[in-house]
């Protein structure tokens, strides 16, 4: 069982009823305000609400983790198998994030957070040197990941093979990638395609390059090489918005 905390991971998950739920608790007497909006939601999700002493509400939870009144008793979050994920949204505008070794839970967090936000279909996470879908990852993306799928295959090659057989570019951030993301060409925009991001420091792995359409670098003005992965996917995934508004305008 996972312990949600915080408002924005709690009430993601009362809204999204993608877990199995199983009963909020609440500090009495005295719960903060914001409890009652998910007092609300757990009623309408059929979750029960658990009344507990100060002492008793953060049962469960890992050192430095505070419950801050409230707690979500929850299932954990389901994973989709590949032709799942690659089947959600609509044909020709879909965006796949797959992560290449990215093992910190906060920068997946802030990853899905910024995917979500953008309209990605999902992650496609690895089964080795990848964070699992904990309440770390909810609390870093602030509840996105209530709402984002993912799917988590053995071999990562072998899934980008699959989903460039059915359609999808896939454009690789690599720091040193001649090709800039920025005059990177119109088709590699027009149709469905994967955001590959590797880890901080090790990079994509050099066995994915033959799945690689195009490696695409970040113009990076200043001293510092490279951006945080995290920030790396904002920039690509909102270039990916920007490039396809156009297009509707055009069209």
């Amino acid at each position: 069982m996972d312990l949600l905390t915080r408002f924005h991971p709690v009430r993601e998950a009362l809204r999204a009823r993608r877990r199995v739920l199983h009963a909020l608790r609440v500090r009495v007497p005295d719960a903060p305000r914001e409890v009652e909006p998910l007092r609300a939601l757990a009623a309408a999700a059929g979750v029960r609400v658990v009344e507990c002493s100060a002492s008793e509400i953060g049962l469960g939870l890992p050192p430095g983790v505070k419950p801050q009144g409230y707690a979500l008793e929850a299932g954990e979050l389901p994973e989709l198998a590949l032709a799942e994920l690659s089947a959600l949204g609509d044909p020709g505008r879909r965006c796949v994030v797959a992560l290449d070794g990215v093992e910190d839970p906060q920068n997946l967090g802030a990853i899905a957070r910024v995917a979500h936000a953008a309209g990605a279909s999902g992650l496609l996470l690895t089964d080795r040197r990848s964070a699992p879908l904990s309440p770390a990852v909810s609390r870093a993306s602030a509840g996105a990941i209530e709402h984002l799928p993912a799917a988590r295959v053995v071999n990562l090659s072998r899934a980008l093979e699959q989903l460039k057989a059915a359609g999808f570019w896939v454009l690789a951030a690599e720091p040193e990638a001649p090709q800039s993301l920025f005059t990177l060409a119109d088709k590699f925009w027009e149709g469905d395609i994967v955001v590959l991001l590797g880890a901080e420091g090790r990079g994509i792995r050099a066995g994915l390059s033959r799945q690689i359409d195009t490696p695409i670098s970040i113009p990076m003005a200043g001293a510092v090489a490279s951006l945080n992965v995290s920030a790396a996917a904002a920039v690509i995934l909102y270039e990916w918005v920007r490039r396809r508004a156009e297009q509707a305008a055009t069209s």
